[in-house]
């Protein structure tokens, strides 16, 4: 369906209905201007915002962030620090946020190693954004393998002998969201890195040089139009 967008008023055909950003590349964008590393989070931060809006008005109906992994906790405890820093102050700015954008906020991943302080802002986010229509999945603590585990437990606990796949994704974290069409890493690797590794299965895969700091509007735009050329045979000719 056709979409107007919000800033610009020019049609939008956006076939993609889910996309997920594995944001890479803070650190080297501040150690290319001789700073530490946590001031690329800053930067970092400030581009997610942008690509969240421009997802928004471009009418997605669900938008997955890779925002900080079970091996993130590896890093120095500096820059750790900084991120779970900037994680509050953004859980500060979130109501605001989604009454501006129809955004429903969604913490996928384990919260158990968060400070109840984080951990209360997330239920509240979370409750008063229920009834929002865009879904905005941030991936905090979050690692694949862990989700995949997380969901069979789930199953164990509910008795089940026999497991279908449609009984596997309900117990995803993403049970909400429809399966990712595009997977978008920033940074240059080409690697998805443990990130919604069920989900991935049948998801388009769009890899850039460019760091996150420095990706735009512009840039989903290009890989929008990167996705409507491709060919989704799901399996078949």
């Amino acid at each position: 369906m056709e979409k107007k967008t919000k800033n610009t008023g020019t049609p939008i055909d956006c076939p993609v209905r889910h996309m997920a950003f594995i944001m890479d590349g803070n650190g080297r964008w501040a150690k290319k201007r001789g700073m530490p590393r946590e001031y690329g989070h800053k930067f970092g931060a400030e581009a997610f915002r942008r690509v969240l809006r421009r997802c928004s008005q471009l009418g997605m109906e669900a938008v997955t962030f890779y925002v900080f992994s079970t091996e993130n906790w590896k890093r120095p405890q500096k820059e750790v620090d900084s991120i779970l820093k900037l994680l509050d102050q953004y859980l500060d700015e979130c109501e605001e946020e989604l009454k501006k954008n129809d955004i429903r906020f969604i913490f996928i991943g384990d919260r158990s190693p968060f400070s109840p302080q984080i951990r209360e802002k997330i239920d509240k986010i979370e409750r008063i954004s229920a009834h929002y229509t865009c879904i905005v999945n941030l991936a905090l603590n979050y690692g694949g393998r862990s989700e995949l585990v997380h969901a069979a437990n789930q199953l164990l606990k509910q008795g089940k002998e026999e497991i279908t796949e449609q009984d596997f994704a309900n117990a995803l974290y993403t049970s909400q969201s429809p399966e990712p069409d595009m997977i978008v890493r920033t940074g240059g690797d080409l690697r998805i890195s443990n990130f919604l590794l069920w989900q991935a299965a049948y998801a388009e895969l769009y890899f850039t040089d460019k760091l996150w700091p420095d990706f735009q509007a512009d840039d989903v735009d290009e890989a929008v139009e990167n996705f409507k050329n491709r060919k989704r045979r799901f399996g078949g000719v």
